[in-house]
């Protein structure tokens, strides 16, 4: 509230400036993301209030919006009831989550000819507030599960030009890789391509929480096809029970991921020496009728094959997975 004081308009009436909006708070997707790793420490975020207004007709300047970026898939929910709002899934789509509050009206928006002097104004309102749930469903074709050191990092490595952590312990990888297979590596067309995810490996009981449990299995609940891999060089355990093991805590997370197209991989090939494993492993391919495949990442055997039969089953499958498929990664 606020009148004109000049030496020579002793009647100046009312000059009150209304006050800025604040800022809002918006949600980008941007493909060079594939984490939400940047939110995990802070989580909190508030845009710029706007300014007050003051005498002179002065209005107070808008508050400076809040853009965050977030990976192509990120669905975002209501953190209080759970409703999903939007899933951001294209580069540059954005999704205001938290709107800007109005702007007061100074007085002089009150005068007329019955009120020449009005001494009030119109406070501004508050923004909104709002409590979200991030999930990332970063795009991907193919899921590889197993258990630890299985091979799928390596596999990861040698297939595409990520580098994940590959060491000779369990659990190495603690959060999903990503890696975009192309064709053009082994001799192929270069538009062919795939997006392969590695995600932690599996023991016996993770549904009950052993291990990493099986959170991570959210990752591929959405792929279109999965890898599963069997370690073959490993004498305490038999591919029979590996796969068992492995069926068992997919099917217990979700028959829906249970049903999905996968094949067997037979991983470190160049260390197997009992042939006993080579045989029982192709026989419960040969049960499933499918077509056995080995693989070493020290060689190089086996990568060529599989790559170009994963890109021809993908062809005659679903759609690309640029426009659906998704693998699930964390929730802050």
């Amino acid at each position: 509230m606020s009148f004109r004081r000049e030496k020579f308009a002793p009647e100046g009436g009312p000059d009150g400036g209304d006050g800025g909006k604040g800022g809002s708070i918006f949600l980008r997707a941007n493909k060079a993301l594939n984490t939400l790793n940047p939110y995990r420490s802070k989580r909190n975020f508030t845009a710029e209030r706007g300014r007050q207004g003051e005498g002179g007709m002065c209005h107070g300047k808008d508050g400076i919006d809040i853009t965050l970026e977030v990976p192509l898939g990120t669905q975002v929910k209501d953190g209080d009831t759970g409703e999903l709002l939007a899933e951001l899934l294209e580069h540059g789509e954005q999704l205001c989550v938290a709107r800007a509050g109005r702007g007061g009206l100074g007085n002089a928006n009150f005068k007329s000819s019955t009120n020449r002097t009005p001494r009030h104004h119109q406070p501004g309102e508050e923004g909104e507030e709002r409590n979200l749930d991030l999930e990332l469903k970063l795009i991907a074709d193919v899921g590889l599960v197993g258990f630890p050191n299985a091979g799928k990092s390596t596999l990861v490595s040698r297939l595409s030009a990520a580098r994940p952590k590959i060491a000779n312990y369990p659990f190495t990888t603690l959060e999903p890789q990503l890696g975009v297979v192309s064709l053009d590596r082994f001799g192929g067309d270069l538009l062919d391509s795939w997006v392969i995810a590695d995600i932690p490996g599996l023991i016996e009981g993770a549904a009950e929480g052993a291990g990493l449990g099986i959170q991570f299995l959210r990752h591929v609940e959405r792929t279109r096809m999965l890898l599963q891999l069997v370690d073959l060089s490993d004498p305490m355990e038999e591919p029979a029970e590996a796969i068992r093991v492995i069926e068992g805590e997919v099917m217990a997370f979700s028959p829906v991921l249970a049903a999905k197209p996968r094949w067997l991989i037979g991983t470190k090939s160049d260390a197997l020496q009992d042939d006993a494993r080579r045989l029982a492993f192709e026989a419960i391919c040969a049960a499933r009728k499918q077509k056995p495949f080995y693989i070493s990442g020290v060689t190089g055997e086996g990568l060529k094959e599989l790559a170009f039969a994963v890109n021809a089953a993908l062809k005659e499958g679903a759609s690309p997975a640029t426009q659906r498929g998704e693998i699930v990664e964390e929730t802050w």
